[in-house]
């Protein structure tokens, strides 16, 4: 059995599994309220972002993997309008749940699935927009995730990685305090979870950075690879086609 990273912890790869699960579970409660506090809401601006380099137009499919409260697909859903297709999905049911009810609540009647990455259950060829957004750094084999993702694409679609990334280096010590003292802080608080916090920075560090992730997404067949730093590198958006 192999061993992967838990933040900073060496553990089996089915434990991993079991303890992501764990962490989402005991966050989904307050997730939205977390995501706006710890970012003091830019995550909001860096997916609008994504929406915008994603190119969506009216009709598009649109896979949204790891796509936890909806965010991205009640963005999607907007733009692709009644002959297009948006899929929620996460590996993970208390967060799809909080998405899929969220989508509900806003007159989205979008298919939703409870679904592993790194095995899709969608055929080849299918999408036009795959998108992850703060999903891929939790996941087990990136490699074989970036690769499925791929391979639902059709030809001339687009993947797009939003995730956190490596920040300016003037900036770390201050992003260091932050993320390894208030954020453990403010779970606490708040989501009345400080380890889970405490994981999601470590998990921040472990994810490979800006270039090493456009490689993985070359190494895939993904083509015309970029990335566009956001808030000095905090956050990297990163976009490859299937040509």
């Amino acid at each position: 059995m192999s061993d992967t990273h838990f933040g900073y912890e060496t553990v089996a790869e089915t434990e991993k599994a079991k303890r992501v699960e764990g962490v989402f579970s005991s966050v989904a409660q307050k997730y939205d309220v977390m995501n706006d506090l710890m970012s003091a809401g830019l995550h909001r601006l860096w997916k609008a972002f994504t929406i915008q380099v994603s190119a969506v137009r009216t009709g598009d499919r649109v896979l949204d993997v790891a796509g936890g409260t909806a965010d991205l697909s009640s963005a999607f859903a907007r733009r692709v309008g009644p002959t297009g297709e948006v899929w929620l999905t996460d590996i993970n049911n208390a967060m799809l749940t909080r998405g899929r009810d969220r989508l509900l609540d806003e007159g989205v009647l979008g298919p939703v699935a409870q679904c592993d990455a790194e095995k899709l259950p969608f055929p080849d060829n299918h999408f036009d927009i795959v998108t992850v957004a703060f999903g891929l750094r939790n996941m087990t084999h990136k490699d074989k995730a970036i690769a499925e993702m791929r391979r639902v694409l059709r030809p001339g679609g687009r993947l797009l990685v939003l995730e956190f990334s490596k920040v300016w280096e003037p900036l770390s010590p201050f992003y260091d305090l932050y993320s390894f003292k208030v954020l453990p802080w403010l779970g606490s608080k708040i989501a009345g979870d400080a380890d889970s916090y405490r994981y999601l920075a470590e998990s921040i560090r472990m994810h490979p950075d800006q270039e090493t992730l456009k490689g993985m997404m070359e190494q895939a067949g993904l083509e015309k690879v970029e990335y566009f730093n956001l808030t000095a590198g905090v956050v990297a958006l990163h976009r490859g086609y299937k040509l």
